[in-house]
């Protein structure tokens, strides 16, 4: 989608660990994430936690558990981590940038998706799960929110509240987390959970593809109602298709025990798919869904990677900016650590810090004498500005031009009406 991406406000970090930042992808509650680029210009999407939460050991202990998670976990379904700094001063998570909107922007803006996408994503999804589940994971957040919906199929993200199955919860006593509309019933009541727990879930997901609302709920109604329903009442599958009704059903079984495993939903899932005409060879998704995918409305519009520069001088701030968008110790240490541990690299290598200081080296790597400060930084510095403000006006310019998305024609409910994203 063209508004997938926001400037860099002026208290936005230019950089974390290795990677460039160019461009705002999102925020929550944790922190914001960033749209930045390895020093080879791989772009990546980089989770920056926000420094309040940094100090909270219980949180801090989560994100530890999310970076270990995600790095155990490598599928095709699965965004692949390149980087991680969890000790770092803001702690951070870099993954691969998947280009496509979230299974719950893609279903609210065009409407529910066709009987035969809904079984591809049913097959990508429990893929997923098993990857997950056979890491000893639970993911306990599979939600439209957190799918991304690439080209090539569905991507899970966000391990931020996943567990061990040995483990014990990392959360206060008493404390359910999760969200409510695609919580198991076991997990509502605050139980402990195992990998039914995200089958359940799944068939909530599901529903909501296919029928364009969550089965027990969504975005309006109180979420203190939703947890009754999920552990009380019945899902609404009323908008969903018959031949798709089986397999939810068993997934949104209230015992878990009476749910398919993995294993068995897979072969389900296969059995249902065949009866669909298969994709165009080199696909992953109908024709229909992918020629949504590649219209301009959900086409992501990313800018170029600019050489790095600080913020201006001078600029407003927000409150606690300082603390927040300070360089990561990795920059400013300037190490070449692996892509995969606790501290990335930073860009600041000896030679910059020299020139930082007015210092230059020599070819022969020795550290010659002081450089007069004079209009030799001006041009530089000037370019460093006109490639900068030449980001900041592309993305403008992608943003104010916000094209009507498509809708999926022939949906498996009617056009009009609303669709409740989660």
């Amino acid at each position: 989608m063209v508004a997938l991406v926001e400037p860099l406000a002026d208290h936005d970090p230019r950089q974390v660990g290795g990677f460039r930042l160019q461009a705002r992808l999102g925020a929550g509650g944790m922190g914001r994430v960033y749209l930045g680029y390895s020093p080879g210009g791989r772009p990546v999407a980089v989770k920056v936690v926000h420094p309040d939460l940094a100090r909270d050991p219980e949180f801090m202990l989560r994100f530890r558990r999310e970076v270990a998670a995600a790095q155990s976990v490598s599928d095709a379904y699965t965004a692949a981590v390149v980087g991680a700094g969890p000790d770092d001063s803001p702690p951070w998570l870099a993954t691969t940038f998947v280009a496509g909107p979230s299974l719950a922007d893609l279903v609210t803006r065009s409407g529910p998706l066709p009987e035969d996408a809904v079984w591809r994503l049913a097959g990508g999804l429990a893929e997923a799960l098993q990857a997950i589940h056979s890491h000893g994971l639970i993911h306990r957040d599979l939600k439209p929110g957190n799918i991304l919906i690439a080209a090539d199929g569905p991507r899970v993200i966000d391990f931020g509240i996943s567990r061990t199955t040995e483990g014990t919860v990392v959360t206060a006593t008493h404390t359910t987390i999760g969200t409510p509309a695609y919580m198991s019933p076991e997990q509502a009541q605050g139980h402990s959970v195992g990998p039914g727990s995200d089958v359940f879930s799944l068939g909530s997901v599901l529903a909501f593809a296919a029928g364009g609302t969550a089965p027990f709920g969504g975005s309006g109604t109180e979420m203190f109602a939703i947890a009754y329903r999920v552990v009380n009442g019945e899902p609404d599958l009323s908008r969903v298709p018959a031949s798709l009704r089986p397999v939810i059903d068993a997934c949104l079984a209230k015992d878990p025990a009476a749910r398919p495993p993995v294993s068995q939903l897979i072969a389900d899932v296969a059995a249902g798919a065949a009866t669909h005409p298969g994709v165009t060879p080199g696909r992953f998704w109908p024709d229909q869904v992918a020629a949504v995918l590649e219209s301009s409305a959900f086409t992501p519009v990313l800018p170029p990677p600019a050489p790095l520069t600080p913020p201006p001088s001078g600029a407003r701030t927000e409150p606690g900016a300082g603390k927040e968008y300070a360089p990561t110790e990795a920059a400013v240490r300037g190490q070449n650590a692996p892509m995969t541990g606790g501290n990335v690299g930073g860009l600041y290598t000896a030679r910059t810090e020299a020139a930082e200081r007015g210092l230059y080296i020599a070819t022969g790597g020795t550290l010659a004498t002081r450089l007069r400060r004079g209009p030799r930084w001006l041009l530089p510095a000037a370019l460093s500005v006109a490639v900068a403000i030449g980001a900041a006006i592309a993305i403008v310019l992608a943003l104010s031009s916000s094209p009507k998305p498509p809708s999926f024609l022939g949906t498996n409910s009617p056009t009009t009406g609303t669709h409740q994203a989660p």
